[in-house]
C-alpha cells in the first residue's frame, strides 16, 4: 500500500513554479539594485568596471524575473507586476543619485523659484543669489579646497568664498523647460528647503508607478497580456533613472506616453495637451508625433499641442525674455551636436559636419516610415521605429534618454529594442566612444534578427504597399482601402 501511493505522482498546481521563479527574481533585482546603490557609491573614473558589472547583473536577473512572469497565472499576474514594481521602486530609494548631479539643479531650480526668481535669470554661482543657498548644495570646502568632496561636488568658481557646489556647470543658466521648471517648483512646495534628494526620488517613484498603472491599463483594453508591463515596471534602467537619480525624462516619458495613447484612443485635443507638456519637460518627446498623423483629426493634437507648449513659456519669456532658451545652445555645441562629433554610427562614415545633415536626414527618413507604417489606431510599433531610429542615429550617451523609448516597447511588444535601452545604460557608466559602438551594433543586431524572424512575407508585402509613394492618395487615414476596422498593426506583437 505505502509502495502504491508512492508511486502516484503528487498533484500540483499549475504555474506554481514560474510564480516563485518570478516573485524570487524580482525580489533578487531589488537586492541588486539596492546593494549597487548602498556599496558602489558615487560614479567616478577609475570605478566604472563594477558599474557596468551591476548593470549587467541586474539586467540578467531583470530578464530573467520576466521570462518567467509569462507562464504566471492570469489572475496572479498584474498584482504581481505591480508588487513587484513597488518593490523595486522603494530598493531604488535606498540612497542617494549614484551616476548623476542633475537632480541638484532640479532642487536648485525650485529653490529659486520658490524666492520668486527665474531660473533662467543667474546662474548658481551668482552672488545675486547667495543667500538662498542651503548647505547641502553649497558645502563649506575643506581645508581650503573640494577636493575631499569630490566627485558628487566640485568648486563653485565665482573665487569669492569657501563652497563646494553639488550642481554641474553651476557656471551657467539652467538649461530645462518650463514644463520641467513647474515640476521642479511643484516638487520643492512640499518639502523644506533643507530637505535634500529624497523629494525628487520618490516624485520619480511616483510618477513610474503611474505609468505602470496607465500601461497595465493600455494594455487590457487592447486585449494584451498585462505582464509585458513588467518591461517598465521592473526595469533596472526605470529604477535607476526615474528613481535614484529621479531624472526629469520620466514625467516627460509619462506625459509623451499619455499623450500617444489619448490620440489613438480618439482623444487628439486631451492628447495634444499631454504631447505639448511633454514637449515643454524635454524637447526630445517631439519625435513621437509623426506616427500619429495617419488620421485627419489625429492631426489636432498638433497645433493643441504647439499652443500647450507656448503657452508654458509665456510666464517664463515675460519676466526673463530671450534668457528663456537657458543653456541649450550651449549644450549643443558642448555635446558636440553642432559639428557632429556626437554621432557614434553616423560619424564613422560621414564625420565632422556632414554627420549632422546625414542624422537630420535619417531622422526625417524615420518620421516619414513611421507615419506610412503605423496603425493610428496602434500606433506602437511606429513610435518604436521612430524613436529607436532616431536614438541610433543621434546615440544619445546618457541612459535617462532610453526612458522615453520603453513604454512603446511595452504597448508593442517589440521587446528587441530594449537591447538598444541595454547599449546606451552602458554607455552612461562607460564612457568609451569606441565601446559604444560596439554595443550599438549589438543591438542592432539584435533588432534586425528578431525582426526578420517575427515577420511574415504577407507583412512584408503590406509595409511595401503602404510605403508606395503612388497609393498615399489612395486614402487619408494610412489604410490600403479596406475597413478602417480591418486594419492589422503593423508587427504587431504575436
Amino acid at each position: 500500500m505505502n509502495e502504491r501511493l508512492r508511486a502516484v505522482p503528487l498533484p500540483t498546481r499549475p504555474g506554481v513554479l514560474p510564480t516563485v521563479v518570478a516573485v524570487v527574481g524580482v525580489l533578487a533585482l531589488a537586492g541588486v539594485i539596492a546593494f549597487g546603490i548602498t556599496h558602489l557609491g558615487f560614479l567616478r573614473a577609475g570605478h566604472r568596471a563594477p558599474f557596468v558589472a551591476w548593470t549587467l547583473i541586474a539586467w540578467a536577473v531583470f530578464a530573467g524575473a520576466v521570462l518567467a512572469l509569462r507562464w504566471v497565472p492570469r489572475a496572479w499576474v498584474t498584482r504581481i507586476v505591480l508588487g513587484g514594481a513597488v518593490v523595486v521602486g522603494v530598493a531604488a530609494l535606498v540612497g542617494p543619485p549614484n551616476t548623476s548631479t542633475d537632480s541638484a539643479r532640479y532642487a536648485w531650480d525650485g529653490i529659486v523659484q520658490h524666492a520668486g526668481v527665474s531660473p533662467y535669470a543667474h546662474t548658481p554661482q551668482s552672488g545675486a543669489l547667495a543667500a538662498l543657498r542651503p548647505e547641502w548644495l553649497f558645502p563649506d570646502k575643506i581645508d581650503g579646497t573640494c577636493k575631499p568632496l569630490e566627485p558628487r561636488m566640485r568648486g563653485l568658481g565665482d573665487g569669492a568664498d569657501g563652497h563646494c557646489v553639488a550642481i554641474n556647470r553651476p557656471d551657467v543658466v539652467t538649461i530645462y523647460p518650463p514644463m520641467a521648471q513647474l515640476w521642479f517648483a511643484a516638487v520643492r512646495a512640499f518639502v523644506p528647503v533643507t530637505a535634500q534628494y529624497m523629494p525628487f526620488q520618490v516624485a520619480g517613484l511616483l510618477v513610474s508607478l503611474g505609468v505602470t498603472v496607465g500601461l497595465v491599463v493600455t494594455l487590457r483594453r487592447l486585449g494584451r497580456p498585462t505582464w509585458w508591463a513588467a518591461l517598465w515596471a521592473w526595469s533596472p534602467l526605470v529604477a535607476s533613472e526615474a528613481v535614484t537619480n529621479s531624472h526629469v525624462d520620466v514625467l516627460g516619458a509619462a506625459l509623451a506616453t499619455a499623450g500617444v495613447v489619448l490620440v489613438a484612443f480618439g482623444r487628439p485635443v486631451w492628447g495634444g495637451i499631454a504631447l505639448g507638456a511633454a514637449t515643454a519637460t524635454k524637447l526630445i518627446p517631439a519625435i513621437v508625433y509623426p506616427p500619429l498623423l495617419g488620421r485627419w483629426r489625429h492631426w489636432w493634437a498638433i497645433p493643441v499641442g504647439v499652443a500647450v507648449f507656448g503657452l508654458l513659456y509665456v510666464p517664463y519669456v515675460l519676466s526673463t525674455g530671450v534668457k528663456v532658451l537657458g543653456y541649450l545652445p550651449g549644450y549643443l555645441s558642448e555635446e558636440g551636436y553642432e559639428d557632429g562629433s556626437r554621432f557614434a554610427l553616423v560619424s564613422l562614415l560621414v564625420p565632422g559636419d556632414g554627420a549632422t545633415v546625414v542624422v537630420g536626414l535619417v531622422v526625417l527618413l524615420a518620421a516619414v516610415v513611421a507615419w506610412r507604417l503605423a496603425d493610428p489606431a496602434r500606433p506602437w510599433s511606429g513610435e518604436v521605429l521612430m524613436i529607436g531610429v532616431t536614438f541610433l542615429a543621434v546615440t544619445p550617451r546618457y541612459p535617462w534618454y532610453a526612458l522615453l523609448l520603453i513604454p512603446f516597447v511595452v504597448l508593442s511588444g517589440r521587446w528587441e529594442w530594449l537591447s538598444l535601452g541595454l547599449a546606451i545604460a552602458l554607455r552612461g557608466v562607460w564612457p568609451s566612444a569606441d565601446a559604444f559602438r560596439w554595443w550599438l551594433g549589438a543591438a542592432v543586431l539584435v533588432i534586425v534578427v528578431v525582426t526578420v524572424v517575427r515577420t511574415d512575407r504577407d507583412e512584408w508585402r503590406r509595409w511595401g504597399r503602404r510605403l508606395d509613394p503612388r497609393r498615399w492618395r489612395q486614402t487619408d487615414s494610412g489604410t490600403d482601402g479596406g475597413p478602417e476596422g480591418r486594419r492589422r498593426p503593423v508587427a504587431s506583437a504575436r
